[in-house]
């Protein structure tokens, strides 16, 4: 009696609840099979509340408390540094191998083999982008977390945008079969306007480029297109180094300065 007096009220409740359930049992011999249908109780936690009572009197029948409770049990750095490398094999393996793996590990190392939240929780903090790199790839890291330079227009012909696109119609062309053309468009960032565009059925390249720009940097024949001019900006995605040699001859476009879009790539400045 002395130890369950030394017993939380709680635990004290828990440890006379559970002995009014096999009470009939050992005053009356009433079957535990039969107390176990009656209290919806498995028979084996029953039997297990029997044995403690008849070895270690009432007090067994509390609710041990645990003594990490309220502590986040944590693995050693090593096991974390396998469970991390672990997270990163090619091909991904599921957090339940990851969990199997990591216990075996502990058994061999004679450690404590850890729960399965806490090796959910160390692979959920690996970092995305060094997953996407170990199970994807560098092209795929690279579009997904590769920092793009980006910039946007206060005024018109701040910035222009250059891009190609392969249009989905057939066109006949004279004494040839018929094919799919491309247009090459450039566009004012700020107003959103077309300031040139070009049509060619060959592959892009500086030249058709350089022809779409000639267009939008002059004046139009149509007066109700009034966008020209020099841009302070370009940008062009998918375009070789000596793309000034070819697109600006002219020293009227010596100002003009193109930054790749691809964050490898540096600022690059005409050389006119």
């Amino acid at each position: 009696m002395d130890e369950l007096a030394s017993l939380q009220e709680s635990a004290r409740e828990t440890a006379l609840e559970r002995f009014r359930i096999i009470q009939p049992h050992l005053e009356h011999d009433r079957p535990l099979s039969l107390i176990a249908r009656k209290t919806n109780i498995p028979y084996r936690t029953i039997h297990r509340w029997l044995t403690r009572y008849r070895r270690f009197g009432l007090a067994a029948l509390a609710r041990k408390a645990r003594e990490d409770r309220g502590k986040r049990r944590t693995l050693s750095p090593r096991l974390m540094q396998v469970a991390e490398a672990l997270a990163l094999e090619v091909p991904p393996l599921p957090i339940a191998a990851i969990y199997r793996r990591i216990c075996q590990i502990a058994k061999d190392t004679g450690n404590s083999a850890p729960s399965y939240d806490v090796i959910y929780e160390v692979v959920r903090q690996v970092p995305a982008g060094l997953l996407t790199l170990a199970h994807e790839g560098k092209k795929a890291y690279s579009a997904a977390f590769d920092l793009v330079h980006r910039r946007e227009a206060e005024r018109p012909n701040a910035i222009w945008q250059a891009d190609h696109s392969l249009l989905d119609i057939l066109v006949q062309r004279e004494s040839e079969n018929p094919a799919q053309p491309w247009l090459t468009v450039i566009l004012d960032d700020y107003s959103r306007a077309v300031a040139g565009y070009f049509l060619f059925f060959e592959a892009p390249s500086a030249a058709q480029t350089a022809l779409a720009l000639r267009q939008a940097i002059w004046r139009k024949d149509d007066p109700r297109w009034h966008v020209c001019g020099i841009p302070d900006v370009l940008y062009l995605e998918y375009v070789p180094r000596n793309i000034f040699e070819v697109m600006f001859p002219d020293p009227l476009c010596g100002d003009l300065s193109t930054p790749y879009r691809k964050a490898i790539h540096p600022l690059v400045h005409s050389g006119t």
